[in-house]
């Protein structure tokens, strides 16, 4: 991935405030435990709901089971919001990722997000890579998708910032 443009948004920016770099926003997304994802129902409507991913080779992967409510909005609509960041008002940096989730099959790509999943948790979630899928330990199966950004916001706080990394 080339490194995008970023641009600062004077609107909702302190005065003497510069735009966040791109480094610091991808440190943010790799660092993340926790995203929130917005997917839209076929009807319109928004479903949010938490989860964890993992930013590798400049795209977040995320998982889900078949017949959750994200992967059933997922066949109508691929287009997703991720963010993550953390609650307080005068420090961090909220990141909020536009993209298009796409599903991922290679087992040797999988294989790759596995390890990068149990790395990230110390073990904690552990997968094996087969048919295409993710499977758990307990039997269970998880879709994963990627998402590549199109645009990323980040709101830096503290002294505030609003940027956006247009790719």
């Amino acid at each position: 991935m080339t490194e995008p443009t970023a641009t600062l948004d004077p609107r909702f920016s302190d005065p003497a405030s510069s735009a966040t770099p791109w480094t610091e926003t991808q440190r943010s997304l790799a660092d993340a435990e926790i995203f929130w994802i917005t997917t839209v129902r076929a009807d319109g409507r928004p479903h949010v709901t938490p989860l964890v991913a993992v930013w590798l080779d400049d795209a977040i992967y995320f998982t889900t089971g078949a017949a959750e409510q994200k992967a059933v909005n997922l066949q109508v609509n691929p287009q997703v919001v991720l963010t993550t960041g953390c609650n307080a008002w005068d420090s961090g940096l909220d990141v909020v990722v536009e993209g298009s989730a796409v599903p991922v099959t290679d087992d040797a790509r999988l294989a790759q997000l596995a390890a990068a999943w149990s790395t990230k948790w110390d073990g904690q979630w552990r997968y094996e890579a087969r048919n295409g899928r993710f499977h758990h330990e307990d039997g269970g199966e998880a879709l994963v998708y990627a998402v590549r950004p199109r645009k990323v916001l980040a709101f830096g706080k503290g002294t505030f910032t609003q940027t956006t990394h247009h790719f």
